[in-house]
């Protein structure tokens, strides 16, 4: 197996094992339009997904902890100001405010033991802070 190298137009995020199924997620700061944000990855059902971290109701962040996002069955995501609940595989509002919305989904790739994330138009990487 070859390993993978950074290519200028996506960004390692955190090794596979960061991730654990169902677990707490990764979140990292962003920009979005522009402006400052955060976003998430987490592993559910063996695949990493990726979301900024705004619920589709209010522009609010959804963690009710730093980078806890799942519901007590680790089955939904939730937000936690006003319980929107999130299909996580695929950011679809199931019940609550925003229902039959989306999240905003991020292009994630998990490759040799690394996941990567591919920035779109609207959603960039944040000033690096040194």
């Amino acid at each position: 197996m070859t390993e993978s190298v950074a290519s200028p137009s996506r960004i390692a995020l955190c090794d596979s094992a960061a991730l654990a199924e169902r677990g707490d997620a990764w979140v990292f700061d962003v920009l979005l339009w522009g402006r400052p944000a955060r976003a998430f990855a987490l592993r559910f059902d063996g695949r990493v997904v990726g979301y900024l971290n705004r619920c589709v109701h209010v522009t609010a962040e959804m963690d009710w902890q730093p980078g806890r996002f799942l519901d007590t069955q680790r089955r939904w995501i939730i937000c936690a100001l006003h319980g929107a609940t999130y299909e996580p595989s695929d950011g679809y509002c199931v019940a609550g405010p925003g229902r039959g919305q989306r999240l905003h989904a991020l292009d994630l790739i998990e490759e040799a033991g690394q996941v990567w994330w591919q920035p779109d138009r609207d959603v960039q990487p944040a000033e690096a802070t040194h």
